[in-house]
C-alpha cells in the first residue's frame, strides 16, 4: 500500500529533566533597566487608589466604560459565554468597539495626571479564540497531546494570536499547563497529558506562538498577545479528581510531575500566571498568617509559600500573578468582598466578576493597607508587576485597539489558513486503537451508515469552553463552516451513498457496508463534567444516551456489518465491550468543528490508497477496569518514583488496557491491529447499602452540616446564605424568618435574572440509604406568583454531569 501522505514523524518530545530543588528559571524576556527606571517613576506619582484599580480585574457583564475610567481599572476581561449586549454572534467590529470604550475611558481618566497607564483586555481563548463567533475552533488540548508535535503547537499559538488581535484584545489565560493524573477530573481534557514530558514539551512552543520570540521582543508586534500559563499548581491532582479540590502530593511530585509545564513555559518568556482554584495540603504550605479566624485551607490563591516563596523567589518569575475567576473567594479568610490574605499571600491582580465584590475589594484593599493589615510594599511589587507586563508588551506604544493593525479584519476569524491548520491537527490527533482485519481506510464507494449519538452532534465534538462555559448549547449556527462528523462523511462519499440515523430506529442496514458508530461524552467544563468517587469509568453506565450508544454497537454486531466507532471524549474512559464490538476504534478526543479531519484519515482517496496516515499515540494510559481511575504512566524522568496515595500502580489489578504511547498505523502488522477479544470487567459498580434509619436535617440553624448558596446571572462563584441576617445578593434576596412557629424558613425575593438557590455539603457525600425509603420533605408558600418558570430539583451529585 502506498502512502500519499504521511505525516508519521519520529517524536519530537525529548526527555524531561528531573528537578531535586526548585529550579531558577531565566525567562527569554529578561529585565531592562530602562523599563524598570520607567516603572519606578510611574510608581512613585500613583495613589494608593490608582494602585488597587491595576489590581482589579472586572468582568464585561458587570463593568461600564464609566467605572473602568472612575476607578482607573489596569484589565478586564470577558468570561466564557459572555458577550457585548449578549449577542453571541457578535462580530469582530463590535468586539473592537466594545474594548475600544473601555480603553478609551481608562486613557481619559488618566487626563489630569503627569502619566498614563494603558489598559488591557483579557480572554479565555483556550482552544482557539473560543469565545468568539466565526473563530477557528481547534482541538482541545488532549487531542493535541495525542499528537506529539510541538511545532503543530507553536503554530495554534500564533493562529490563536492573530485572531484576538482581530477583536483588539491583548491577553489569553493560555495555554493551561496542567498534568491530569486522574480520569475523574471534570477539566481533564484541559491538559495535554498525564505525563510531564508532553506538558514540558508544549508550554514553550504555545507561549513562543501567542508571544512571540520572546529574545526577539515580538510581544510588542501587532499580531501577538500575552499568555498565562495556568493553574499554579496541581490543579491535576487533586484528591478523587475533585474539581477545586486539594491536592495531598509530595512536593518532589508536585515540582516534577505538576510544574513541568511553567518550566519551559516561563523559560520562553510567559508573562502571567494563574493560580489554581485548588488546594495543596501540605505542611509546607504554611499559614501566612495565623491566630486570624478560621483555619487556612490550602487553597493555592492562599498560599504565600508557593506564590511568593517557590514562584516569585525561587524559580524567579517577574511578571504578575492573578486569581481564576472569584478564587479569592475559596481562601478561608476571604470572602468575595475581601481578598486581602490572598493579596498578601503574593497576588498580584484579582479577577472578581460581581460589581458589589469588587467594589468592596476596591475600598477594603485601601484601607486594609492604611490598617497595616496589607504592607505598601506587597501593593508595590503587585503593580511593578502589571506595569512591567505591559510595557513589554509594548502597550504605551500601540494606539487604541480600533486603530490597530488587525483591529477588526472579520476576515482573517476562522480563515482558510486556520482552519486547514485546524483539520490537520484533527489529523494528527486521532489515535487507532484497533483495525481489525484492515477495515480502514474506508473505500469512497462504500455505502456508509452513520450512527451513534455523536453522529450530527457539534456539542460533543467542540466539548466545553465553546461559545459558552459547558458548550453545551451551541448549535452549528453558532459556527459558520462547521462540520459534523456526518457531514464530513457526506462531503466524502456523497448524499446517495451515506445516510444518518443517529438513533438506528429507522434504517435497514442491510442496505449498506459499512456503520460509522460515533459515540461520546456530552460537552462539559470544570466541575460539571466531574465524575463522582461512587461512580466507575464505564461509559455506558454514566448516562442513559451513552447506555443507547452500546445498544447500537450490539444491534449492528448482531446484524453482521462492519462498525467503526469513533469515539469523543475529554478522557479515556472504561469501554471495553464497546471495543470489542468495533472492527475499527479511533479515540477522536474533542477534535473541535473540522471533522473533515477525521475522515481524511479513516477514508482512502480517489484511487483507493491511504491519503493520511495515523500518527496520534496515547499521552494517557488506558483503564482495563472500570475503577482504574487513577492510573499514570511511571514517570522515567523521577529516580525513586513512588506512586502517590491518591494515584494507582499501573502494575498488577489497573494494568492498563493501551500502554503510554500506544497508537496503530496503516504500516502496523496484522497481529498488531487485530486486538484480542477483551475480558469484560465484571466487578460491581454498586455493593448493597442497607436503608437509612432516621431522618436527615438539611435546614436546620443550629446543627446545619450544608451550605446554603445563591448563584445565577454573573454571580456563579456562588452567594452563602445567612440564616441570622439578610443577605441581598445580585439576584435575589433571601431573609430567614419564622413560618408557622418553625425558625427554619427562608423568605426568598427572585429580581429577574436566571438563578437558584442550593444546598449542598462541601466533600462529597453518599446518600445511597435514603434511596429506598426516602422522601424530602419541604413547605412551599408562593407570596407572589412567579411570572416565569421556577423549577425545583433534587440532584445527586450536582453540579457534576446530570444523568
Amino acid at each position: 500500500m502506498r502512502i500519499l501522505h504521511s505525516e508519521l514523524k519520529l517524536s519530537e518530545i525529548k526527555p524531561l529533566p528531573y528537578f531535586a530543588t526548585w529550579p531558577k528559571i531565566k525567562s527569554a524576556i529578561g529585565l531592562d533597566a530602562r523599563i524598570e527606571k520607567r516603572i519606578a517613576e510611574i510608581l512613585d506619582q500613583m495613589t494608593l487608589a490608582e494602585k488597587i484599580g491595576q489590581m482589579i480585574q472586572p468582568e464585561l457583564a458587570q463593568l461600564t466604560p464609566e467605572e473602568a475610567g472612575r476607578y482607573k481599572f489596569g484589565s478586564a476581561l470577558n468570561g466564557a459565554g459572555i458577550t457585548p449586549n449578549g449577542n453571541r454572534h457578535t462580530n469582530a467590529h463590535e468586539w473592537v468597539a466594545t474594548v475600544d470604550a473601555y480603553w478609551q475611558a481608562v486613557y481619559e481618566a488618566f487626563a489630569d495626571r503627569p502619566f498614563h497607564i494603558p489598559f488591557m483586555w483579557a480572554t479565555d481563548a483556550v482552544h482557539g479564540h473560543n469565545n468568539v463567533f466565526r473563530a477557528t475552533i481547534f482541538p482541545h488540548n488532549i487531542g493535541l497531546g495525542a499528537a506529539r508535535s510541538p511545532d503543530l503547537i507553536r503554530r495554534i499559538g500564533k493562529a490563536t494570536a492573530l485572531e484576538i488581535s482581530v477583536t483588539g484584545m491583548d491577553w489569553t489565560f493560555a495555554p493551561t499547563v496542567t498534568t491530569p493524573r486522574d480520569y475523574r477530573w471534570g477539566r481533564h481534557y484541559e491538559g495535554y497529558s498525564e505525563d510531564p514530558e508532553i506538558v514540558y514539551a508544549y508550554a514553550a512552543p504555545m507561549v513562543e506562538g501567542l508571544q512571540g520570540d520572546g529574545a526577539n521582543n515580538e510581544l510588542t508586534d501587532p499580531a501577538h498577545v500575552i499568555a498565562c500559563v495556568k493553574h499554579w499548581l496541581g490543579d491535576g491532582g487533586t484528591m478523587h479528581g475533585i474539581d477545586r479540590g486539594n491536592c495531598r502530593s509530595h512536593e518532589d511530585v508536585l515540582r516534577n510531575i505538576h510544574a513541568a509545564g511553567y518550566y519551559s513555559g516561563l523559560a520562553a518568556g510567559a508573562q502571567s500566571i494563574m493560580i489554581s482554584f485548588s488546594g495543596w495540603e501540605h505542611p509546607d504550605n504554611y499559614d501566612h498568617s495565623p491566630g486570624l479566624g478560621a483555619p487556612y485551607n490550602y487553597k493555592m490563591a492562599g498560599s504565600r509559600y508557593l506564590i511568593t516563596d517557590v514562584l516569585k523567589n525561587q524559580i524567579g518569575f517577574d511578571g504578575l500573578v492573578l486569581t481564576d475567576w472569584d478564587a479569592h473567594f475559596e481562601v478561608a479568610r476571604c470572602t468575595l468582598g475581601n481578598a486581602g490574605y490572598v493579596i498578601n499571600a503574593g497576588v498580584d491582580v484579582l479577577m472578581v466578576s460581581a460589581r458589589k465584590a469588587w467594589q468592596s475589594i476596591y475600598e477594603l484593599t485601601q484601607q486594609q493597607v492604611h490598617d497595616g493589615i496589607i504592607p505598601m510594599a506587597r501593593i508595590d511589587d503587585a503593580v511593578t508587576r502589571i506595569l512591567r507586563v505591559k510595557m513589554r508588551a509594548g502597550l504605551w506604544d500601540k494606539p487604541r485597539p480600533s486603530e490597530r493593525s488587525y483591529a477588526g479584519r472579520e476576515e482573517l476569524l476562522g480563515c482558510a489558513a486556520h482552519r486547514a491548520l485546524a483539520r490537520e491537527a484533527v489529523r494528527k490527533s486521532l489515535v487507532l486503537l484497533k483495525n481489525a482485519n484492515g477495515v480502514l481506510p474506508l473505500a469512497r464507494a462504500q455505502r456508509v451508515l452513520i450512527t451513534g449519538s455523536a453522529a450530527n452532534n457539534i456539542q460533543k465534538q467542540t466539548g466545553g469552553w465553546t461559545l459558552s462555559w459547558q458548550g453545551a448549547d451551541v448549535t452549528l449556527e453558532d459556527l459558520p463552516g462547521a462540520s459534523t462528523l456526518a457531514m464530513a462523511v457526506r462531503s466524502v462519499v456523497g448524499e446517495s451513498h451515506c445516510c444518518v440515523d443517529s438513533t438506528l430506529e429507522l434504517i435497514n442496514t442491510d442496505a449498506f457496508d459499512v456503520a460509522i458508530v460515533a459515540i461520546g461524552e456530552d460537552s462539559y467544563a470544570e466541575m460539571r463534567g466531574t465524575i463522582r468517587p461512587w461512580h466507575s469509568l464505564e461509559y455506558a453506565k454514566l448516562k442513559t444516551s451513552y447506555a443507547r450508544d452500546l445498544q447500537i454497537l450490539r444491534e449492528l454486531k448482531q446484524r453482521g456489518i462492519r462498525i467503526v466507532t469513533v469515539f469523543f471524549s475529554g478522557r479515556p474512559l472504561y469501554v471495553n465491550e464497546e471495543i470489542n464490538l468495533s472492527d475499527a476504534f479511533v479515540a477522536a478526543w474533542l477534535p473541535g468543528t473540522e471533522a473533515v479531519g477525521i475522515t481524511d484519515v479513516l477514508f482512502a482517496n480517489e484511487h483507493g490508497e491511504v491519503a493520511y496516515d495515523f500518527v496520534g499515540r496515547l499521552g494517557h494510559l488506558w483503564p482495563r477496569r472500570k475503577h482504574s481511575v487513577a492510573i499514570n504512566r511511571r514517570p522515567p524522568h523521577i529516580p525513586h518514583f513512588v506512586v502517590p496515595d491518591d494515584e494507582q500502580s499501573a502494575v498488577g489489578e489497573h494494568e492498563p488496557l493501551f500502554s503510554y504511547g500506544y497508537g496503530l498505523t496503516y504500516k502496523s502488522t496484522s497481529a498488531e491491529r487485530n486486538v484480542d477479544l477483551i475480558p469484560l470487567d465484571e466487578m460491581q459498580t454498586h455493593e448493597y447499602v442497607p436503608s437509612a434509619t432516621q431522618s436527615l436535617p438539611i435546614l436546620d440553624h443550629v446543627n446545619n452540616m450544608y451550605r446554603w448558596r445563591i448563584m445565577g446571572h454573573n454571580t456563579w462563584s456562588g452567594v452563602d446564605v445567612s440564616f441570622s441576617e439578610p443577605c441581598d445578593a445580585l439576584t435575589m434576596h433571601t431573609e430567614p424568618i419564622n413560618y408557622l412557629g418553625v425558625r427554619d424558613a427562608l423568605k426568598i425575593r427572585f429580581k429577574g435574572n436566571v438563578s437558584f438557590i442550593f444546598v449542598h455539603y462541601d466533600v462529597a457525600v453518599d446518600y445511597r440509604s435514603f434511596i429506598a425509603t426516602g422522601a424530602i420533605q419541604f413547605d412551599v408558600k408562593v407570596l407572589v406568583p412567579p411570572d416565569a418558570p421556577l423549577y425545583l430539583a433534587c440532584h445527586d451529585d450536582y453540579p457534576s454531569q446530570p444523568v
